[in-house]
């Protein structure tokens, strides 16, 4: 697997002048969609150039959406075919028509790259050097109860969740859960679920999933529209209080009173999808809404965004009365689940590790966010970006009139991934979680050539 690179061309630094050369072989067309790059040692072999040098390139271009890294198949150039999970072109857009993607700013997915692999492989090595012998075998469909006892110490220490081991069964992440649980409740005569409009569609999916009628309620800057609730005869409601998915507000206090009042008089279940609430960059950190009501709540979270999805864990955090609904129903359809992974997962909460990745994000994300903000004041004045300083996304509200679907695909044909709001006034979603703070510039640069020249 031969790669021609001149790196004598031009001046800077190596690491610089080895990104450019690439980004040239890329849009000449020497590389194409789908080629395959040498292994970076290899490569840093035959350059004569220090191994470190060729994977801080990669991942670089990686970043900025030149490439593509998979396990299994090594790094690749991107615009072959769309990632796993990537929304298909429109229509207007073939594939043969676009660009290469060069800046995925989608939101909801963290630096895959800042993965503690070391550490995780290590508690994983742990797990199944400790684990007795019968802990191989199915378990229990809680979970395993390392992953349980320390769960219900770092939620009432991080979130101010009420919680006990015997409340919580985990799951191969939140999605599982929630439909786990409207299997659950609509046994017991559930038909509608209140949904945040707009909101993850993750959330209708399950609820129309389970059979059951999800019935959307109106978002504004303090959160869900409590008031609304009444009309919708929802015997649940599903909802991000503390980073609203996707608009970045956070439900206001009264609003949480009106909420757990609502709940109490119609005897409903709320359901706290406790979205991206590790990250807030203001100091200002807002508790969890399950610490109101731990009678009438479920907390639901999960690892994909303070580790990666490839971590399959999730939890739920039940009242008593559905703790063994919960547990019974997942053992039909899922067992217990991972021991090895929810061991692991727990060794890094007991021994302090995830806290000090969590920190060490914060730091990373909130550089991202304030170089993205200061890039949309340059390239885009007067735009108004809303939602609380938390998360992994800004959300970029267009001007009145704006054509929020033409505005994603023209940033699309100008190498740019991006997603719309999809309800309500038009707007954007700009996603740092996987962007290098240098490719912010340029990726901004780009949205906002594509939004001065929308066709």
């Amino acid at each position: 697997m031969e790669l021609y690179l001149d790196l004598l061309e031009g001046d800077g630094p190596l690491r610089a002048r080895l990104e450019r050369s690439l980004r040239d072989a890329v849009r000449s067309g020497r590389l194409a969609p789908g080629a395959a790059l040498p292994p970076s040692r290899v490569l840093a072999g035959e350059l004569g150039i220090s191994r470190g040098v060729v994977v801080e390139a990669y991942e670089q271009l990686t970043a900025e959406g030149f490439l593509v890294a998979r396990r299994g198949s090594g790094t690749r150039v991107a615009g072959a075919a769309a990632p796993e999970g990537d929304i298909a072109p429109s229509p207007a857009a073939s594939a043969s028509t676009l660009p290469p993607l060069r800046f995925d700013l989608r939101p909801g997915v963290p630096d895959l790259g800042a993965f503690p692999r070391r550490r995780w492989l290590a508690a994983l090595g742990d797990a199944v050097r400790e684990l007795p012998e019968a802990r191989f075998g199915y378990g229990d469909p809680r979970g395993a109860v390392e992953l349980r006892e320390t769960l219900a110490a770092y939620l009432g220490r991080a979130r101010g969740v009420i919680a006990t081991p015997e409340r919580i069964v985990a799951t191969g992440g939140l999605r599982q859960g929630l439909s786990v649980l409207w299997a659950v409740l609509a046994s017991g005569g559930l038909r509608r679920v209140a949904v945040e409009e707009p909101g993850w569609s993750g959330q209708r999916d399950t609820v129309g999933g389970a059979g059951l009628e999800p019935v959307p309620v109106q978002v504004d800057g303090d959160g869900v529209l409590v008031e609304e609730l009444e009309r919708t005869g929802a015997g649940a409601v599903v909802l991000t209080p503390a980073n609203q998915y996707p608009t970045g507000a956070v439900l206001a206090p009264e609003r949480r009173t009106a909420l757990v009042e609502w709940a109490r008089r119609r005897d409903a279940v709320i359901v706290e999808d406790d979205y991206d609430a590790q990250y807030r960059y203001d100091r200002d950190p807002v508790g969890s809404l399950q610490g109101l009501a731990p009678d009438i709540t479920v907390h639901g979270g999960s690892a994909s965004k303070i580790l990666a999805p490839a971590v399959g864990i999730g939890w739920l955090v039940l009242p008593d009365r559905l703790v063994d609904a919960v547990a019974a129903q997942k053992a039909k359809v899922a067992g217990g689940g991972s021991a090895l992974e929810q061991v692991a997962f727990a060794r890094l909460l007991e021994s302090g590790e995830l806290d000090r990745h969590l920190r060490r994000m914060r730091r990373v994300y909130r550089r991202r966010r304030e170089r993205v903000l200061r890039a949309l004041e340059e390239e885009l004045p007067g735009i108004a970006v809303e939602g609380a300083a938390a998360g992994l996304h800004v959300v970029v509200r267009l001007p009145v009139g704006s054509d929020e679907v033409a505005a994603v695909e023209a940033a699309r044909r100008h190498g740019v991934r991006v997603e719309g709001v999809g309800a309500g006034p038009p707007a954007l979603m700009l996603g740092y979680g996987r962007l290098a703070e240098d490719a912010v510039p340029a990726a901004v640069g780009a949205l906002a050539a594509a939004l001065e020249s929308p066709r």
